[in-house]
């Protein structure tokens, strides 16, 4: 197993970069890692509300932003710096009057992309936030889609249990005010930085995968639906099956930026929920220049994992972020729900090792079905697996692709969160790992309160940094 240095740092303020970076003032790439100080680095925070009361303590708690803990990426020009992604916004999950869905304390909020350094002295600093924006440079929210675009019917709600409508001053209606969704917001949860200055973003609603220019305007879109007339491009249809809140979770680019590959978290419910507690989860290939689609299998290490990360090392070689849900030390649920066999690990896949599912061979039995991609005998490749075992995918001669373990997280650095969902190629030595801090909140029973690690820690977005062979041939 390699050999890993954990990297913590204490909490810092938000502050704003106005001198030069690292390497103007003659300082290494290399030095800025080295002397990163062993008890490590939180990144820095803005509180957005403080009036909320919690839940267990009965006590105003803090919603932060914080945040930048869904996905990350290496700046493509500035080795110490690196992008991270706010997903929809702070919220829980909760049921009212209008059905089952989410409390969001801060509706109107813009999900954005910072700008981070790690400076010579173990500081990391907030240099930027990017707000993201529609075609018309409007801020887009973290409500819901409609369901034609990949929404699952989840009611959004203010923290009053009050629906958020068209018109909050006004009471519900289903024609004149009804509740406010918004078909360009966005879930985000994978990240991608092109040299060009443009960001490609991938979310849990669609699943969509969202070009945005420097300024974060959307330039582009790609999705599974058909009817949606902003997109350039489709993914194959089964990826509307995605789980709600399990959608694309990561994403990457090839070195070359010619292609985007995403993961999706968990199986996904094709062609419904009956499978949902199995193994098997995908991953699909864009290439940008020529529309070509690729599709490959991902064996999980046990069912309903979380796949929350990717980045590429190579054309085919990727390292796969592969989780679950628990916390080392018990979280917000104290020190009897302690989970000593949480898995936070890092895989290593190559996908020339896996079966194509778009390219495969078909025959009697192999069949390419419109709205269920690639079926064994009429049943889905997830049905299979739920009734036959992944053994009859083999026998079909579809295969997962390879992995190998990279880093055990909780074996090397007692990793205390629940949800690791970012990582950074700093070089072939050195990757960093992010963990979502969910904005500092947590929820028990539909009620919001503070997001603790431990009886006297407040969850935070925490960078540590591991040394690993993260080499290619």
């Amino acid at each position: 197993m390699n050999r890993t240095t954990l990297l913590l740092a204490s909490l810092l303020t938000s502050t704003l970069l106005v001198g030069c970076s690292d390497d103007d003032d003659g300082t290494t790439p290399a030095a800025v890692f080295d002397s990163f100080p062993a008890e490590g680095a939180l990144l820095p925070f803005q509180v957005l509300r403080d009036d909320l009361i919690d839940g267990k303590t009965q006590q105003s708690f803090e919603v932060r932003n914080g945040g930048f803990g869904s996905a990350m990426t290496a700046h493509p020009s500035s080795p110490t710096r690196f992008y991270a992604l706010t997903d929809r916004g702070p919220n829980a999950s909760f049921t009212g009057d209008h059905g089952k869905g989410k409390v969001f304390p801060t509706p109107d909020y813009t999900p954005r992309i910072g700008l981070f350094e790690v400076q010579a002295d173990g500081v990391i600093t907030h240099l930027n936030s990017i707000l993201l924006k529609r075609p018309d440079g409007s801020h887009i929210t973290g409500l819901p889609n409609t369901s034609a675009l990949g929404g699952t019917g989840e009611t959004p709600y203010h923290a009053s249990g009050e629906p958020v409508l068209v018109d909050d001053s006004q009471p519900y209606d289903e024609t004149t005010n009804p509740l406010r969704l918004d078909d360009y917001g966005l879930d985000g949860e994978g990240l991608v930085a092109l040299s060009d200055g443009t960001f490609w973003v991938s979310d849990e609603y669609g699943p969509h995968m969202v070009h945005f220019d420097a300024e974060g305007r959307e330039i582009g879109r790609i999705n599974p639906f058909a009817d949606d007339s902003r997109v350039s491009l489709n993914l194959p249809a089964e990826f509307a099956n995605r789980r709600a809140n399990r959608g694309m979770e990561g994403l990457a680019v090839t070195p070359d930026e010619t292609t985007l590959v995403g993961i999706m978290q968990s199986t996904m419910y094709n062609p419904g929920s009956a499978v949902k507690d199995l193994d098997i989860t995908r991953l699909v290939t864009v290439n940008l220049e020529t529309g070509a689609i690729g599709q490959y299998l991902y064996r999980q290490q046990k069912t309903q994992n979380s796949n929350s990360e990717i980045l590429a090392l190579s054309d085919t070689e990727f390292l796969v972020l592969e989780r679950d849900g628990s916390f080392l030390y018990g979280g917000p649920n104290g020190a009897g729900a302690a989970k000593p066999d949480a898995q936070k690990q890092v895989y290593r896949i190559d996908l020339s090792s896996g079966t194509n599912l778009e390219t495969i061979a078909l025959n009697g039995d192999l069949a390419q079905n419109p709205a269920l991609g690639l079926t064994l005998a009429g049943k889905t490749l997830e049905e299979v697996v739920l009734e036959q075992g992944w053994g009859a995918l083999t026998a079909a001669g579809i295969v997962p692709v390879s992995k190998s373990l990279v880093v055990d997280m909780v074996a090397e650095v007692n990793y205390p969160h629940d949800k690791m969902e970012g990582l950074w190629l700093i070089d072939n030595q050195r990757l960093g790992v992010l963990n979502d801090d969910d904005f500092a909140t947590w929820s028990s029973g539909g009620v919001l309160e503070q997001k603790m690690l431990d009886a006297n820690t407040v969850d935070g977005n925490r960078l540590y940094i591991i040394n690993a062979d993260l080499s290619v041939d």
